[in-house]
C-alpha cells in the first residue's frame, strides 16, 4: 500500500513531546512517593529524571540519524541483532496494551462516577472505541486529539505551578501560613524523615509514571521534518522533567507537610488544590486525571500499532501489520492492539486479583528493560553511523561512551534493589517481567534457527530493513 505518511504537524510533535512526560501516573500515584519518602521524594523524581533524560538522549542521537516507526526496536534490530529488535518490540506492545486495559478502566471510573447510568464496564468500551475511531481516520487525528489532550494537562500543571508557587512564597491570600511555606522540605522530621535508603524505594515508585517519554521519536517518523522533531524533543526533555515533574512535586511539598493525612487520603493534588481553597479541588483533579488517562490511551494505541507495524515491516510479526490504508493507517496494526486490550479489560474485570494482576506485574519492569537496550544500542549504533554517515550524527550523547556506561549501570541497580523490595511488590514486578522477556528471548533465537540465520546474515538483513523503513516513511 501506500506506508506511513507524513501527517503529524510540527505543532503536533510539540505536544506529544511535551505531553509525553506527563503521565496520569504522575497525578495519581505521588501521594504513595510522598509518604514513602517525604520532602526527599524529589531527589527520587530527580534521580529517575536524570536517567531518563540520559536515555533520551541516546535514543534522540540514534533517531535523529535515522527516524522510523520502529523507534528503539529498529534500532536494536541493527546495533544488537534480529532478536534484540524483536524481543524488546513486543515486549513494548504488550506493555501498552496493557496500559490501554489500566487507562480505559481508570477513565470508566471517573466518567461512571458522574454518569452511573452508564456501567464502568460500557464508558470503558465507549472510551476505547472512540480513540480506535481517531486513530483509524488518520494520523493527522490522532496528532489532533493528542494536540488538545496534551494542551489541557499542560495549562493545568502550569496553572498550579504558578498558583501554587505565588502561596508558597506568602503572595497569594487566603493561604493557611501555618501549613504552607518552605520550612515544610525541613520540618517534620526533616528532608528525609525516613532516611536515606526511602530515596531508592520512592524511585521505585515513580520509575514508571516517566514511561511514555520516547513516543515523540516513533512518532517522528510520520512528522514533516523527521530529524527537527526528533532533535528538538531530545533538546527540550531536560526543561519539562524539570518544569513539570520537579515543579509540580515541589509546589505540593511545600504547600502541605509531606504527613499531613489529607494527601494519602485525597491525593496529594486534590489535597494541595484543596488547601489553595479552591472550591471543587476533588472533580477539577478527576478532569485532568481523565484528560491524561484519554492522552495516555490516544498515545498507548499509536505506539503499540507503530511498534507492531514497524515489527511487520521487518518480518517479526504478521505481514499484515505492516500494509497501510490509502491515509497510511496500519488497519490491522491498530486493530490487533485494539483486540488485546479489550481482552486486557476483560481480564480487569472478570480476573482482577489473578490474570490482571499477571498481566500488569509482567509487564511493570519493561520501561526499564527499553531503557538498557537502547543504551546497549547506542554503544554499538554510534560506531555504525560513525563509519558510513558521520554528518547524520545532529545529536550527540554526552561524555560518550563513559556516561552511556554509567546508565546502563544505573538502570540495572534499580532492577537489582527491586529484587528487594517485597512492600511495594518490586521483586514480583521484576521476575514476572523476566519470566514474559525470557519467553519473548526464546521465541526470537528459535525464530532466528528457523530461518537459519547466522549473525553475519542477522547483521545484513537488519540494515536492509532499516534502510526500507526509511524507504516507506518518506513515501
Amino acid at each position: 500500500m501506500t506506508g506511513l505518511q507524513a501527517g503529524l504537524k510540527n505543532r503536533h510533535l510539540s505536544m506529544i513531546a511535551i505531553g509525553g512526560v506527563i503521565g496520569a501516573g504522575l497525578f495519581v500515584g505521588s501521594s504513595s512517593g510522598i509518604a514513602t519518602a517525604g520532602p526527599g521524594i524529589l531527589l527520587s523524581y530527580a534521580l529517575v529524571g536524570t536517567l531518563v533524560v540520559l536515555v533520551m538522549r541516546m535514543l534522540g542521537e540514534m533517531s535523529a540519524a535515522n527516524p522510523t516507526s520502529g523507534s528503539f526496536s529498529a534500532h536494536a534490530d541493527r546495533a544488537l541483532g534480529r532478536w534484540a529488535g524483536f524481543s524488546i518490540g513486543w515486549l513494548y506492545w504488550f506493555f501498552w496494551v496493557v496500559v490501554l486495559a489500566v487507562e480505559a478502566t481508570a477513565g470508566a471510573k471517573i466518567l461512571a462516577g458522574w454518569m452511573p447510568a452508564v456501567p464502568q464496564w460500557g464508558w470503558a468500551l465507549i472510551v476505547m472505541a472512540v480513540l480506535t475511531a481517531t486513530n483509524l481516520v488518520s494520523v493527522g487525528s490522532y496528532g489532533e486529539f493528542e494536540f488538545w489532550f496534551a494542551g489541557i494537562k499542560v495549562v493545568a500543571i502550569g496553572a498550579f505551578i504558578v498558583v501554587g508557587g505565588l502561596a508558597v512564597f506568602g503572595v497569594l491570600p487566603g493561604v493557611d501560613s501555618d501549613k504552607a511555606g518552605l520550612s515544610n522540605l525541613t520540618g517534620h522530621g526533616g528532608f528525609l524523615p525516613h532516611g536515606p535508603g526511602a530515596i531508592l524505594t520512592g524511585v521505585l515508585l515513580v520509575v514508571f509514571s516517566f514511561m511514555g517519554s520516547e513516543i515523540a521519536t516513533l512518532a517522528a517518523g510520520e512528522s514533516e521534518d523527521p530529524q527537527r522533531a526528533v532533535t528538538k524533543s531530545t533538546n527540550s526533555i531536560i526543561w519539562r522533567i524539570a518544569v513539570f515533574y520537579l515543579g509540580s512535586i515541589f509546589v505540593v511539598v511545600t504547600l502541605l507537610p509531606w504527613n499531613d493525612p489529607s494527601i494519602k487520603k485525597q491525593g496529594s493534588y486534590v489535597a494541595a488544590l484543596d488547601s489553595l481553597g479552591i472550591a471543587h479541588a476533588g472533580q477539577i483533579m478527576n478532569f485532568i486525571v481523565l484528560t491524561s488517562v484519554l492522552s495516555c490511551l490516544n498515545s498507548g494505541l499509536y505506539t503499540a500499532s507503530r511498534m507492531a507495524f514497524s515489527l511487520g515491516e521487518r518480518g517479526d510479526a504478521p505481514k499484515a501489520f505492516a500494509r497501510t490504508t490509502s491515509r497510511g493507517v496500519p488497519m490491522a496494526a491498530i486493530l490487533a492492539s485494539v483486540v488485546f486490550g479489550f481482552v486486557a479489560v476483560f481480564f480487569n474485570y472478570k480476573f482482577p486479583d489473578s490474570v490482571f494482576l499477571f498481566l500488569v506485574n509482567s509487564s511493570g519492569a519493561v520501561a526499564l528493560f527499553v531503557w538498557l537496550v537502547i543504551c546497549f544500542s547506542q554503544l554499538r549504533m554510534r560506531k555504525i553511523i560513525q563509519a558510513e554517515a558521520p554528518e547524520k550524527l545532529v545529536v550527540k550523547m554526552w561524555l560518550y561512551p563513559y556516561l552511556t556506561w554509567a546508565t546502563a549501570a544505573l538502570i540495572v541497580f534499580v532492577l537489582g534493589y527491586m529484587l528487594t523490595d517485597t512492600e511495594h511488590d518490586g521483586r514480583e514486578t521484576v521476575l514476572l517481567s523476566l519470566l514474559v522477556a525470557a519467553v519473548v528471548l526464546v521465541v526470537a533465537v528459535v525464530k532466528e534457527k528457523v530461518r537459519g540465520g547466522g549473525r553475519a546474515v542477522v547483521a545484513g538483513a537488519s540494515s536492509a530493513a532499516v534502510q526500507d523503513q526509511g524507504k516507506v516513511k518518506t513515501g
